[in-house]
């Protein structure tokens, strides 16, 4: 594996990759996700398309950082809806793998996103921090903002993500 740098002063050394599906039954959602910041798993490759990683994870909470830039505009000249809903999508979502007990997995159910203000290459790094509201057996909701280097909100979100057992999830 060789590294790879998703933006200014976030590299991943591993490259780019999945966490072992085995250590979803050993790991709980917290620890694992704490072991891609930690660099002991590879980036996942979304991170490297769209320039935003996981910097930081405590229970209910995951905080992703990114910098939009010309490879995701739009034909006019914008930075692509979907950028900022893939980065909020992606904080909404780990906040919910957060509190998830060994063997458990998710997956995204339903989610909205309100883009407030427009952004651009020019915007900078950009921050979004996920955080559930409510957590049952089997959904858990979460709500996130993508904000500015000023602390100007981008856009805000929510989730919806159904919870279930990893045997559930297709083998890769």
């Amino acid at each position: 594996m060789s590294e790879v740098e998703l933006f200014p002063g976030y590299v991943s050394p591993l490259g780019l990759g999945t966490i072992p599906f085995e250590d979803i039954a050993r790991f709980s959602g917290i620890e694992l996700l704490q072991r891609i910041i930690d660099r002991e798993y590879a980036a996942p490759p979304i991170s490297a398309l769209l320039n935003f990683a996981l910097t930081e994870v405590s229970e209910g909470r995951a905080v992703f950082r990114g910098l939009p830039g010309e490879r995701h505009l739009n034909p006019l000249g914008g930075v692509h809806g979907g950028w900022a809903a893939t980065i909020m999508d992606s904080a909404l979502a780990c906040s919910v793998q957060t509190l998830l007990e060994k063997g458990e997995a998710y997956t995204t159910a339903e989610f909205k996103v309100n883009l407030i203000r427009p952004i651009t290459p020019k915007t900078g790094e950009v921050v979004c921090e996920g955080r559930v509201v409510h957590k049952g057996r089997t959904l858990a909701v979460s709500e996130a903002t993508l904000k500015d280097g000023q602390g100007k909100l981008l856009a805000f979100g929510t989730e919806t993500c159904s919870i279930f057992p990893v045997a559930n999830l297709a083998a890769r």
